[in-house]
């Protein structure tokens, strides 16, 4: 792991690089294209979708334009998904053939390609994914930086804040608060017997010892068990 210090800076330098990700407003001329690389998606080709963008980007010499696989953007039944920022638009069922008319319209010119635009449930044309009847009541929290960041880069990961909370826990806990915390969390093992966490991690505090191991009480083959 890198020290503490290079992980800030990574989080300070790519937070700003990315900013348009998040910032709708932001001022810059680049343009981010993503991709969603989730499972569902991916069956219907986007792996071929981003390749598409890419080769076209390349082949027209475009600068300013990045195209970026993400995770699960949440609505499989609409994908293969391409959300274009800092504009925030949103394209659904996007298929290969269809990247050159995206570059050409929508990177180029700066025209939305209408008949990309996703149709909600009362068939209304929505231009973000935010703006469908699905997604108007849901906040995400674990999943908030899903479709936003590519999840094979680490660094994008930390400049989402990505390992805050271990900096904290190694850095600014002591380890009883940090099995204070799992214990006031109800976090538990599941394992059958749903097991409370945080009394593990104090039984295991509590062991003397450099070395210490929590043993699994399940049948031996048992896949939730690991055996060393």
């Amino acid at each position: 792991m890198k020290t503490l210090e290079e992980i800030r800076k990574i989080r300070e330098e790519k937070r700003k690089e990315l900013d348009l990700r998040v910032n709708l407003k932001a001022n810059t001329i680049e343009k981010h294209i993503l991709v969603c690389h989730g499972t569902g998606c991916t069956s219907s080709k986007s792996p071929k979708i981003i390749e598409n963008f890419r080769k076209i980007i390349e082949e027209k010499h475009i600068e300013n334009v990045r195209v970026i696989q993400t995770g699960c953007f949440g609505l499989c039944a609409k994908g293969p998904i391409v959300i274009i920022r800092p504009e925030d638009v949103f394209y659904a069922m996007v298929k290969p053939e269809d990247c050159e008319e995206i570059i050409d319209t929508h990177i180029v010119k700066g025209e939305i390609v209408e008949r990309l635009l996703c149709k909600d449930i009362d068939q209304k044309t929505v231009k973000k994914l935010d703006e469908l009847n699905f997604y108007k009541k849901q906040k995400r929290i674990a999943l908030k930086n899903c479709g936003v960041i590519d999840p094979e880069n680490i660094d994008e990961y930390i400049a989402f804040d990505g390992y805050k909370a271990l900096e904290k826990v190694l850095f600014e806990m002591t380890p009883e608060e940090v099995i204070e915390e799992v214990t006031n969390s109800g976090l538990r093992g599941r394992g059958g017997a749903g097991f409370p966490t945080g009394k593990k991690w104090s039984f295991t505090r509590m062991a003397k010892g450099t070395q210490k191991y929590v043993v699994c009480n399940a049948d031996e083959g048992d896949p939730r068990c690991f055996y060393g």
